[in-house]
């Protein structure tokens, strides 16, 4: 979601970051990161993340991505 708002496939993202915002553990946010990433779905380095298969990662998420996705596209679009 991070990518299309920033519409770039790009962006800093921290372990530290994800975890706080998720509420778990930063070792939940790495190990979940480098399993992503071994399918080739994005490349983790240092901070910065770099989308490279949107429609594969979209693929893994469970149905809660695209409510909250039409939800955010609601609220936007209700301004």
């Amino acid at each position: 979601m991070t990518a299309h708002r920033v519409e770039t496939d790009s962006f800093p993202l921290t372990q530290e970051f994800l975890a706080q915002v998720l509420g778990v553990k930063r070792s939940s946010v790495s190990l979940t990161a480098s399993i992503i990433q071994r399918a080739g779905l994005i490349q983790y380095v240092r901070g910065e993340i770099t989308i490279l298969d949107h429609s594969g990662l979209e693929a893994t998420t469970c149905e809660s991505y695209q409510i909250v996705k039409a939800e955010f596209e609601r609220l936007l679009n209700s301004k």
